[in-house]
Parts: structure tokens; C-alpha cells; sequence
């Protein structure tokens, strides 16, 4: 099992890694890449996109490559916060109270379609998201680490979607957007299906082990050491402050933004090859990192504008430190 013992060795496995899950999920190298930068830097992620797209075959490919312990949840309408996390049952032969431990204990999961439970639910997953921990009945149970959460939401224009609330929302390092792929990515799928080598190709048994728990606790530590010079981690905090007073937004990111730019950026440096980071890293990161923390106002909105044609114009309005 690979273990790196550099920042070489540790951009070498990513890419790896990387690779693997390539084969599996085809067209969608840059949902791999963030997804994988997110899980690095200790962080949760928010995948929006229509059905089909291949967002639960991710995550159960990323559980076998790094031998991860793996959960999913359907979230329904009435699905139950002790659904989620578990509860106290009383236990007729002892009789005394034992705990059922939900779905929630893992170390990967995957909430499928989050915003079709109602915001009760949804927030059963506020404490395992920041504090790694769930209590129930009292008693707090840590976590093993690596812990992340891969939730998928449909679009909100379709029915029987409830909005995460923003507490929510911002504890998601990552909103990471599934798009359709491309004509030849598209061309190549249908190939294999009609030749019937799509069964070995989406066959995730099939894929070996690049890494464990461990293996991934020391990329995470070496990419600690890429440095951010002071002028570049003034660029981010510029960045993220302009959003909160920026045309057309009603209101911006908090502080854990900056905080998220910073720690994604260091490991796509990483990912790069480099022991330190540049603008450009704070630039591929921007994105993913702020979609889904800023809120367009009525105005905006009425004028057709996106959160990304908004983030677009903020990071051309932001001057980039020279290097």
C-alpha cells in the first residue's frame, strides 16, 4: 500500500488516484479533481447535477481506491433525523437502553439527493460536519477520520426540492457542479456499452487499492507544508471580502470561506507539482469554494445573472498580486 513520504511522493499518489477514478467516471475529470482536492483538505462537498450523471458511482469508486468505509442515504420526504444518525433502543433482554448506530458512522457518505428531505433532516447533519462527532441521547461518538460528506442535490428549479439552509451550505468546502459530458467522452460511453465493455469499466470490485486511511492523513499533512506567500494569501482574503460588498450579490462568504480558499489552494499547488501557491491556484479554487456561499440579489436575479457569470466578473474586478 503506498505511503508517501514527500510532497513529491504525495502529488504523485493524488495523481494516481486520480487516474483510477478517471476510468470509472468517464468525461468528468474535473469533478474527479475537486472532489479529490476537497477530500485532502479535510473538507465536505455539495455535487449538483441531473440524474444519471454518475455522482454515486463516484463515491463508491473513491471508497475502494482508498479502502474507505462507505454509506449511502436516500434522502426522502420523510426521512427522519434518527434515520441518519441513529437512536436509543431499549433492549427487551437486557433491559436496558442500547445505541443503534445510523448510517451516519462511516467515513464516507454519501447523502443522495439532500434537498428532497425536509430541513429537519437535513440538519441531523450539522455536528458530524463540523465537529466530526454525533451524540445521541447525550453521548458524543467521534469519528474516525478521514470523515467527509459527498451530498448530491437536484436543481432547485425541480419539484419537491427544499433549499439547504446557509448554516448548512457553509460547511461544505466544495459545491461541485455535473455537467452532461462532452461529445467524445459521450461517443466513447455509448461505445462500450454497445460492445459490452462498459460492465468491467463500471465495475468498481475491479478497481485496486491505491492508498488506506492512513495514506491519505499524511497527503493531508504534507500538503501543510506548500507554502502561501503573503501577497497571495492577501489575494484570496481580497477575494472572498469582495463578495460580501460586490454588485449584484445580496450578501458574500464568511471568514470559513477564506479559510476553505486557502486550504484548497495549497493542495491543487500540491497537485501541481509545486511546493508553493500561486494566484492561478487560488483562481481554479475560487469557484467551487464560493458558488455556493454567495446569494445573488432580487435584482440580479431578474436581470438573468448566475452565480457564476457573478464570480466571473468579481475575480476579473480583483487584481492579482504579479509574480
Amino acid at each position: 500500500m503506498s505511503q508517501p513520504a514527500t510532497l513529491a511522493d504525495a502529488a504523485a499518489l493524488a495523481h494516481d488516484i486520480e487516474s483510477r477514478l478517471n476510468q470509472v467516471l468517464i468525461g468528468q475529470q474535473q469533478v474527479v479533481r475537486e472532489v479529490l482536492i476537497a477530500l485532502i483538505s479535510g473538507g465536505h462537498v455539495l455535487i449538483e447535477g441531473v440524474p444519471g450523471l454518475g455522482k454515486t458511482l463516484l463515491v463508491r469508486s473513491l471508497g475502494r481506491v482508498l479502502e474507505l468505509d462507505f454509506n449511502r442515504i436516500q434522502f426522502t420526504p420523510d426521512l427522519m433525523p434518527t434515520d441518519v444518525t441513529g437512536h436509543a433502543m431499549y433492549d427487551q433482554k437486557t433491559e436496558q437502553f442500547r445505541i443503534r448506530r445510523g448510517p451516519a458512522f462511516t467515513q464516507l457518505l454519501l447523502a443522495d439527493e439532500i434537498n428532497r428531505a425536509p430541513a429537519k433532516t437535513q440538519a441531523a447533519l450539522l455536528e458530524v460536519m463540523q465537529e466530526r462527532q454525533i451524540t445521541i441521547e447525550g453521548k458524543a461518538f467521534t469519528l474516525n477520520e478521514p470523515y467527509m460528506v459527498l451530498a448530491t442535490q437536484n436543481p432547485l428549479d425541480q419539484e419537491g426540492t427544499y433549499p439547504l439552509p446557509e448554516a448548512e451550505l457553509d460547511r461544505f468546502l466544495f459545491k461541485v457542479l455535473i455537467d452532461y459530458p462532452g461529445h467524445d467522452d459521450e461517443t466513447r460511453l455509448v461505445n462500450m456499452v454497445l460492445d459490452g465493455t462498459i460492465r468491467a469499466s463500471l465495475d468498481v470490485e475491479s478497481l485496486s487499492p491505491a492508498t488506506d486511511a492512513a495514506g491519505l492523513q499524511t497527503m493531508k499533512t504534507l500538503s501543510n507544508d506548500v507554502l502561501i506567500d503573503a501577497e497571495v494569501l492577501d489575494y484570496a482574503l481580497r477575494i472572498v471580502r469582495a463578495t460580501r460588498d460586490f454588485n449584484g450579490l445580496s450578501h458574500g462568504a464568511s471568514p470559513r470561506a477564506s479559510i476553505a480558499l486557502a486550504r484548497a489552494a495549497r493542495v491543487q499547488a500540491m497537485f501541481e507539482g509545486r511546493d508553493f501557491v500561486t494566484p492561478d491556484d487560488i483562481q481554479q479554487v475560487a469557484r467551487p469554494v464560493l458558488r455556493h456561499r454567495i446569494q445573488l440579489s432580487a435584482d440580479a436575479e431578474i436581470e438573468g445573472q448566475t452565480p457564476e457569470t457573478a464570480l466571473a466578473r468579481l475575480l476579473d474586478q480583483v487584481e492579482a498580486p504579479r509574480q
